[in-house]
């Protein structure tokens, strides 16, 4: 198995991307510590903790819980991520916050606290969650496309940080998929999403979670500072 006995901590685990990222993670051998606001138990992750990525506290004594208890974290997938969406005319400063502590703050909170074990054991993998709107954005989302952007400024600032050091910074940029942030979405709107991807289809949580797992993996041993999109070539 790829992943075999590494350490690996995902956030936003509960539910969509961050479940199946846990569950593939360890089906490739992975003791995996999932992490979201609660400690729900996560289906195929070895532990949980509760933590709020924007409490840099809990994230702190999360990742000194995790050392003291195996010494060493082998890899961290930020991937918790929220969603508040109107246009720039509408939108108010709670919704541009609450998007950026979560998605921008709270990547950075993480990064931050696994990075010195990872520099002291002089390997690691970070893995950060962007999307196909920080790179090309999209309507009614500047929250988000802000975050999303950031993303990408960070992975490629601390792929040539920590590289050096044998810590791999990588980023994903998933297209439309089927997960609970697109619940609320109307029939109509979701119709319009497919008809964008030249695959007819919005992505599943378990294709975007395969990729995580490969870039985890000694197979992306020369893969580093990359954005990969996936999103059913929906930019093309």
């Amino acid at each position: 198995m790829r992943l075999n006995q590494r350490i690996c901590i995902v956030t936003g685990a509960a539910q969509g991307i961050g479940a199946a990222t846990v569950a593939r993670l360890a089906a490739e051998g992975a003791h995996v510590i999932g992490c979201d606001r609660r400690a729900d138990p996560i289906a195929g992750a070895a532990e949980t903790f509760a933590v709020d990525v924007t409490d840099r506290e809990q994230v702190d004594a999360m990742v000194v819980a995790v050392l003291a208890r195996h010494g060493r974290i082998d890899v961290l997938v930020n991937n918790a991520g929220i969603t508040k969406d109107a246009r720039l005319v509408k939108m108010t400063l709670e919704q541009f916050d609450a998007v950026i502590d979560v998605n921008l703050r709270g990547v950075f909170h993480c990064a931050q606290a696994v990075a010195p074990a990872m520099i002291e054991q002089g390997r690691g993998v970070i893995l950060n969650a962007s999307s196909v709107v920080g790179v090309y954005g999209n309507y009614g989302q500047t929250n988000y496309a802000a975050s999303k952007f950031g993303v990408i400024g960070f992975t490629k600032t601390w792929s040539r940080e920590l590289g050096p050091k044998g810590v791999r910074v990588n980023a994903v940029a998933p297209g439309f998929v089927e997960t609970p942030i697109l619940q609320t979405v109307p029939e109509k709107v979701l119709q319009h999403m497919r008809e964008q991807v030249p695959l007819h289809r919005l992505g599943k949580p378990e294709e975007i979670a395969a990729v995580y797992a490969f870039l985890a993996s000694d197979d992306a041993s020369y893969v580093n500072g990359a954005v990969i999109e996936v999103s059913g070539g929906m930019t093309v």
